[in-house]
């Protein structure tokens, strides 16, 4: 039985923390997105990654070992949380306002057993170029904007649209690995940065 679990159904984080070679599980979860009132996006991201690494854990039998771990990301522009848009034309008006503008990425990370959480949190600025209606209606058509927040992949397509990034390019895909390894050393799983050459995480 393995002692880790990733509470996310996204491709991106899964191979994200399989590069840090400990092995793991895929707990399907859901949990709700919706912003509270007046919540800070710092706050929402923090949140989110803590719900969802507990729905996860709660999922697990009775007494179960493990640690799970959760994480959310968002993009910020003025202040405001741009999520994953709800149709086309939400869409557009997101890659519209990001378009020429340097915009926030946050991510939170959570990672909980029985009874500890421990927790990280990155920011990371990006600059996106102008982009015509063309251009953004192309993107969308691409199908990749689709359950992304800011409507955009920088890890696909999307990294034609950026122009410069300052902070974790993992952390914008949507799992940054300094921070995660971080939170598994103090939960003392060990990764491949771990173990003598030729040794498995296990």
């Amino acid at each position: 039985m393995t002692d880790l679990y990733l509470a996310s159904r996204s491709p991106r984080r899964r191979e994200l923390l399989a590069r840090l070679g400990h092995p793991f599980e895929i707990l399907a979860i859901e949990v709700d997105e919706t912003p509270r009132p007046g919540e800070r996006p710092e706050d929402y991201v923090a949140r989110l990654a803590r719900d969802k690494a507990r729905v996860g854990r709660q999922g697990l039998p009775p007494g179960a070992p493990g640690w799970v771990l959760g994480s959310d990301t968002t993009v910020v522009l003025d202040g405001e949380i741009l999520g994953q848009p709800r149709d086309r034309e939400h869409a557009l008006a997101m890659l519209a306002r990001l378009s020429g503008r340097v915009h926030e990425v946050i991510t939170a990370v959570a990672l909980v057993d029985e009874t500890r959480t421990f927790e990280a949190q990155v920011r990371s600025r990006v600059a996106m170029r102008p982009t015509t209606p063309e251009e953004r209606a192309a993107y969308w058509a691409s199908g990749e904007p689709e359950g992304k927040a800011g409507a955009y992949a920088i890890q696909g397509l999307g990294a034609a649209l950026v122009t410069h990034l300052d902070g974790d390019w993992t952390a914008v895909m949507g799992l940054p690995l300094a921070a995660t390894l971080a939170l598994l050393r103090r939960a003392g799983l060990a990764t491949v940065l771990d173990l003598p050459a030729g040794a498995q995480a296990g």
